[in-house]
């Protein structure tokens, strides 16, 4: 049996202003980190023998990583297209809108539609790729969203959409 998989899907490129600036500050980050661990890194190697210093294999393993994200974030960045605003249609939701929905139980749930790169599941944001963001967007408040999930069926009710900063951010 062989191990191959078929290629994830490609994600959007789309990406709101502070998740772009977000990102470029981890870079930033990631360098200063990089030369820190460089330094420890051979400051180990000038220790002796490199197959039994735990200090070095850890070291080569943490600028293994960094390099990796570094790398992705290189490649990522200059991919990204930066949203500028709110879409001149604010009563839809499309693309950076805060989305509050309520299921047939009568919770109420808030989230943000944001790109991949910016997926934060604590803050309510969720990837415009996801099925709930592609379930919700061109969509009004006060219309019904049916979505399946391996539980079944779910209906959401969109109860509100925002633009704005003080939407909660």
């Amino acid at each position: 049996m062989s191990r191959w998989r078929p290629p994830s899907p490609k994600s959007s490129p789309y990406i709101t202003q502070e998740g772009y600036l977000r990102l470029a500050q981890e870079l930033q980050e990631l360098w200063r980190r990089r030369n820190e661990v460089v330094q420890a890194l051979s400051a180990a190697a000038a220790e002796g023998d490199r197959s039994e210093n735990a200090e070095y294999i850890y070291r080569k393993k943490q600028l293994r990583e960094l390099d990796q994200r570094i790398g992705y974030l290189q490649k990522r960045m200059p991919v990204l297209r930066v949203t500028s605003g709110p879409p001149a249609d604010m009563r839809h939701v499309y693309f950076g809108a805060w989305v509050t929905i309520e299921d047939q139980h009568g919770r109420q749930t808030r989230y943000r539609i944001v790109g991949s790169d910016e997926l934060d599941p604590a803050k309510g944001y969720i990837s415009v790729d996801s099925p709930l963001a592609c379930a919700l967007l061109k969509r009004a408040p006060e219309d019904e969203v049916r979505l399946l999930t391996p539980e079944g069926e779910v209906h959401y009710s969109i109860t509100a959409v925002y633009y704005a900063q003080e939407a909660g951010e």
